[in-house]
């Protein structure tokens, strides 16, 4: 979600009413309308709340019907080259990575790796990824 100016909510170029965050987050509107002019009178949230834009469509919740398969990575966020681990290994045996989505650990407490995948997943792979150090658990939505 982004601010704008005058103090209006965009998700991307929708403007989005103060009673409809506040029903999504279970709070009265007035608390959305005092979050957003905190948000406007801080330069420093402003300079980030008045830039955000949607990255775009998850494939997560349809890798079933696309005929892919998602994993979902917990690991220490602040390890270096998770990502690239895991991605390795994944076109080691030839697998291709149609989507990958990182939690910022800043913004997301339980942060987490999730990565939509084309081809098989197979116990070999899954023994490669278990090897990773910085890796706690994996989780596969097919």
């Amino acid at each position: 979600m982004r601010v704008s100016p005058d103090l209006k909510i965009y998700v991307d170029d929708v403007e989005v009413d103060y009673s409809a965050v506040a029903n999504a987050v279970d709070v009265d509107r007035r608390v959305v309308k005092q979050t957003v002019e905190q948000i406007k009178e801080n330069d420093f949230l402003y300079s980030i709340f008045s830039k955000v834009s949607p990255l775009g469509s998850s494939l997560v919740n349809v890798v079933s019907a696309l005929g892919y398969k998602a994993i979902i990575v917990e690991a220490d966020p602040r390890s270096p080259g998770v990502m690239s681990s895991v991605a390795g290994i994944l076109a080691k045996h030839g697998l291709v990575v149609r989507q990958a989505l990182a939690d910022d650990p800043d913004m997301v407490p339980d942060a987490k790796l999730t990565m939509v995948v084309e081809g098989e997943l197979t116990g070999e792979v899954m023994e490669d990824l278990e090897q990773l150090q910085s890796i706690r658990s994996i989780k596969i939505l097919k």
